[in-house]
């Protein structure tokens, strides 16, 4: 149902922030409805519809957030390197890259940003090969991995920049404020790791009866090639 906003019994009583920074103008608000009228016209699609008109755009929302996480990740990595190289930086008499954990943050950041990226691609491939609905489980695991995966880059240039990391001076504190939303936004991680992992349980019986029938069939090989099994080792 589409209600404008300044319908009489509409008000906004007031505008949420995300960790203490101003969300607006794409953020949320607490609304109270108060005896509000608006003629039929303006529901959308129809009656007992609205679950149908939500995860209409649920699945291509999902997907969007991954690919944002992924920029902010790379973002977040451009920063960390131009911390991490800071002639003026000389912890110990080193600057900060010369120091191993640094260059283990940067590779580790660089395997999770390009392996997270690619559950992205196929995402966005199994949809255009069929829809958002036949990429349900494709589009779960890039919802909750790239967002994570971003939240642990964005740590790491956080800790390199050290105090300036957590205050106005660099982006990356409103970036992994940003970023936490989306563990949240469109359905928890929660949710979606218990109907993936319903999903792929439905596999148990295929792949016991596939075992089974591998052991089944190495001991029958065995015995047409007169050789007796002593140890599974």
């Amino acid at each position: 149902m589409l209600v404008a906003a300044g319908t009489p019994g509409v008000t906004v009583q007031r505008v949420l922030s995300v960790y203490g920074y101003d969300d607006a103008p794409h953020g949320h608000a607490q609304i109270k409805f108060e005896n509000v009228r608006v003629p039929a016209s303006n529901m959308v699609l129809g009656e007992g519809r609205g679950f149908e008109i939500i995860q209409g755009r649920l699945g291509p929302g999902r997907i969007h957030h991954a690919m944002r996480s992924i920029g902010a990740a790379e973002k977040a990595m451009d920063w960390m390197l131009a911390r991490v190289n800071d002639e003026t930086k000389k912890p110990f008499g080193k600057k900060l890259n010369e120091h191993g954990v640094i260059l283990e943050w940067i590779a580790k950041s660089r395997l999770e940003i390009d392996a997270a990226r690619l559950i992205v691609l196929n995402a966005a491939l199994k949809i255009d090969e069929s829809n958002a609905k036949g990429a349900l489980k494709e589009i779960a695991e890039a919802k909750v991995m790239v967002p994570s995966m971003a939240l642990t880059v964005i740590d790491r240039a956080v800790q390199s920049y050290g105090g300036a990391g957590v205050c106005q001076d660099t982006p990356l504190a409103n970036m992994w404020a940003q970023i936490r939303t989306l563990r949240i936004a469109d359905g928890p991680d929660e949710v979606h790791l218990q109907q993936m992992g319903m999903n792929e349980n439905k596999r148990g019986k295929e792949v016991t009866a596939k075992l089974n029938w591998q052991k089944e069939e190495g001991l029958r090989l065995l015995r047409e090639s007169g050789v007796a099994q002593k140890s599974r080792l």
